[in-house]
């Protein structure tokens, strides 16, 4: 390749298939269905103490005072924790940033200055909860309140309040990316499309389960156990021990089963810093679970984005040749994770399309909101949604059909692997394909006929399309194009496979598992290598990180177990067959190790099945029977391996470089009816179609699909995170914040293909973060349906039925975003 294009991997001998693709039953689901999981608050602890966080009730103010002593003198509690304490022992948490974000000084409870409503001030802990919760009552916090910012869009005025002095106003990061040649592109252009302002709204994935942790101190060793449902320790770690002062080693995290993760159980440092401080300071156990108040006021917001003064290149048949547009970024209070999600996003920089040209320039601000951090498709879910906002307005504009603008602007496969402008490489997918398979879900070709009858009833019939690609397995090294100074690159995941004294298949996972199924889709690719049954193999729940099973990046998120956990577990396991079949050559005498085979539970003397010996055989052998083998026989039964995705480093000054290793896709198709005169809509059709290369267990695939249909319908209908003017929450909880249950969810319809990686051990390419695919799919067909009503174009990823209705009375207003030349 010449020296402007990336380095592609290489391809990989995938493995014949068996056990993988077949929905096997899940090995969770006995114990989880049986209530017999053991979440974080199933945790206990003799003498344990319950903490609860003070928080803050104003957006923005000082702190001119705290008296925790009427609080401390009640009988059952044990102590407290103020933020002036935390100063004295940590260090402000490491800032992924550089500056001016990287400037600021964030703590695990606030100091000095409050900057969020339900910002955490003072922990509080008692023999019980309610105690706790009762004590921090008495707790008595003085305030000197401060105007608050609660609109991106004013965050860089000159009369804006400051959030962070230290970084010198409220920007906290600020890039702009530009690939191809844009003058060129719109010098080509038969039509340019303007677009004023498209928002992407805030709001988060909701699991079952909130965050909680129970922490215990071993003062002779100095080491805290911190067993908590927090997904990513390898990430949690870096930050915690340098603002503890203490080595890594110190941290062990113990998980078993997670109640949901979605991303937002990421950033949970902060509390786990709290409950590791006032461990050591109390001398017991401490135990905290979160209320889901406190979830939705101060826990991982999902990213707000502003696109603003948009441009589109575009010849008069549809065909796109670049865009250019101004990306907003609310981070909210504080850079918990950010300004990640300002790269993130340009693992999809041209969406599913072709256009070559692109500039974005990108902006991120911080406000007095809970501060944002991963959520399900994070950054990339905010900008797919915007190439397809594009598609649809350009459509909209040139009275094109939708569908066939995307068909002609679609990547094609045989175009892949495909490499981007900006030097990812989509590793393969049918795009069209999968976009004929959705809509004959939901019956496009009648689509015409059904629009007439809705009509006679009163009714608007509107269909939209959505698409997404789930990028999976971070380049850590993308991070540098945000903080050259940050010395990351590449990703890892470990596993252990051993045979233990019985016979026993023993697998250890560096992930933390939330719900995938990761026990068993490791069981079936281990069970394929060893030729034995999924049954044969005890995959250990949960995660620990002193099970010699611990990377630095060990977690799941980004959508990357199915090839880096699972390639992990691929590796060790060739490696320990590799070493029955050396053990077995030695026992039967040196016969050659190509001559054996692996087979029903053992290893065999090929066309011998008589010259057999059980694993059980093998394990008691080099375990407890293993005087007299060979002293050059290098067998332990017990195999390690780290798998490493082949990444390079991105070229920091062009901005260019592979950042993600796979593109699994969904295309959604979403059929809906508008009442005309309340703007109430509902969902009639639905059909979601995922490539996600070679499924594993089909079953787990489709639930995970199911899920992200859940989550994009939620988002696109009901659930947002609006603050008034004063930066008060107003969905502070399930009474306002709606989340769709099983009575919301429309007729479902699923489809899929497979179109394995050529870069994978197993042609898989992880997936999962879906749901982006369904936001727009909806705000495509509410704007489908409003076409001949008013025209009115949709220009926020949240539609509920006020917003539907405003529509319908004052198109104008949205049309006024749009602009021709």
């Amino acid at each position: 390749m010449s020296s402007s294009t990336t380095v592609a991997p290489s391809p990989v001998q995938a493995p014949q298939k068996g056990w993988a693709g077949q929905s096997v039953p899940r090995k969770e689901d006995k114990r989880l269905l049986q209530g017999e999981g053991v979440f974080v608050d199933d945790v206990k602890r003799h003498g344990m103490g319950y903490v609860h966080f003070v928080r803050s009730p104003y957006a923005h103010a000082h702190i001119t005072r705290i008296d925790v002593s009427e609080a401390e003198a009640v009988e059952g509690v044990y102590g407290t924790l103020t933020g002036e304490e935390v100063a004295a022992l940590t260090d402000p948490f490491f800032q992924i940033a550089g500056a001016p974000g990287g400037q600021i000084k964030d703590y695990s409870l606030a100091v000095g200055k409050v900057r969020y409503v339900g910002e955490a001030v003072v922990a509080v802990v008692a023999e019980t909860r309610e105690l706790a919760r009762d004590a921090s009552e008495l707790v008595e916090v003085d305030y000197e309140p401060l105007p608050a910012l609660v609109d991106a869009r004013k965050a860089l005025d000159a009369d804006a309040p400051v959030l962070h002095d230290d970084a010198g106003g409220n920007l906290m990061w600020h890039g702009s990316y530009e690939w191809g040649d844009l003058d060129a592109a719109f010098a080509e252009a038969d039509r340019v499309v303007r677009i004023e302002e498209l928002h992407f709204h805030r709001f988060n994935s909701t699991p079952l389960e909130c965050d909680g942790a129970l922490v215990e101190y071993n003062r002779g060793v100095g080491q805290w156990t911190i067993h908590t449902n927090n997904q990513f320790p390898g990430f949690a770690a870096i930050m915690m021990g340098p603002a503890m002062r203490v080595g890594l080693d110190r941290l062990r995290f113990v998980t078993q089963d997670i109640g949901g993760g979605f991303g937002n159980k990421i950033t949970s440092h902060p509390q786990l810093v709290v409950c590791c401080l006032l461990a050591r300071k109390l001398g017991r156990p401490i135990q905290w679970t979160e209320w889901r108040t406190d979830f939705h006021l101060s826990m991982s917001h999902g990213n707000e984005r502003w696109f603003h003064d948009t441009e589109v290149a575009v010849r008069s048949d549809g065909t796109l040749l670049g865009f250019r547009t101004k990306a907003l970024d609310d981070a909210g209070a504080w850079l918990r994770y950010e300004p990640l999600g300002g790269v993130i996003w340009a693992q999809v920089t041209p969406g599913m399309y072709r256009w070559r040209h692109i500039r974005v320039d990108f902006t991120q601000v911080a406000t007095n909101k809970a501060p944002v951090s991963p959520n399900r498709g994070y950054s990339r879910m905010q900008h797919l949604w915007f190439t397809e906002r594009v598609i649809d307005i350009v459509a909209h504009e040139l009275g094109l059909d939708p569908v066939e603008v995307r068909k002609r602007n679609y990547i094609r496969a045989e175009e892949m692997p495909y490499e981007t402008p900006n030097g990812c490489v989509y590793d393969s997918g049918d795009y069209a394909r999968m976009l004929d398979l959705a809509l004959e879900l939901v019956g496009h070709g009648e689509i015409e006929t059904r629009r007439a009858e809705a009509a006679a009833r009163g009714r608007l019939l509107g269909v939209g399309i959505g698409s997404t690609l789930d990028s999976g397995t971070n380049n850590f090294g993308q991070s540098r194009l945000i903080n050259p100074e940050l010395q990351f690159s590449g990703n890892n995941e470990v596993a252990t496979v051993k045979l233990d004294i019985f016979g026993e298949i023993v697998v250890t996972l560096g992930t933390t598992p939330q719900g995938q199924g990761h026990e068993t889709t490791a069981a079936q690719v281990v069970a394929d290598i060893l030729r034995c049954s999924p049954d044969d193999v005890h995959v250990r729940a949960g995660h620990d990180s002193y099970w010699n099973s611990h990377a630095g990046f060990s977690g799941t998120y980004a959508s990357q177990f199915a090839v880096t956990g699972l390639s992990a577990v691929k590796g060790a396991t060739e490696m320990l067959a590799g070493e029955i079949k050396r053990l077995a050559s030695a026992v039967f005498g040196g016969v050659p190790v190509e001559a054996l085979e692996l087979a029903d539970g053992g290893v065999r003397i090929k066309g011998s099945p008589e010259a057999f010996l059980p694993f059980m055989a093998c394990g008691a052998i080099v375990n407890a029977n293993n005087a007299g083998l060979p002293e050059d026989l290098d067998v332990t039964l017990n195999c390690r391996y780290v798998y490493r995705p082949p990444f390079q480093v991105p070229d920091v000054e062009r901005k260019f470089g592979n950042l993600t290793l796979t593109y699994a896709a969904q295309i959604h198709a979403a059929v809906i009816e508008v009442d005309p005169e309340t703007g109430w809509y509902e969902l009639v059709d639905y059909a979601a179609v995922d490539d996600c290369g070679s499924r594993i267990n089909p079953q787990i695939v489709e639930g995970q699909v199911m899920g992200a249909t859940a989550q994009a319908i939620g988002a696109a209908m009901h659930e947002v995170f609006e603050y008034d003017e004063d930066g008060n929450l107003l969905t502070p909880n399930f009474y306002d914040y709606h989340v769709p249950h099983a009575l919301d969810m429309p007729p479902l319809a699923t489809g899929a293909i497979e179109s394995p990686s050529p870069f994978t051990p197993l042609g898989t390419k992880g997936m999962g973060e879906g749901g982006g695919a369904g936001i727009h799919a909806v705000c495509a067909a509410v704007q489908d349906a409003l076409r001949g009503h008013g025209d009115a174009i949709v220009w926020d990823s949240c539609n509920p039925y006020r917003r539907v209705w405003e529509m319908l009375e004052h198109p104008e207003r949205s049309r006024a975003l749009v602009s021709v030349t």
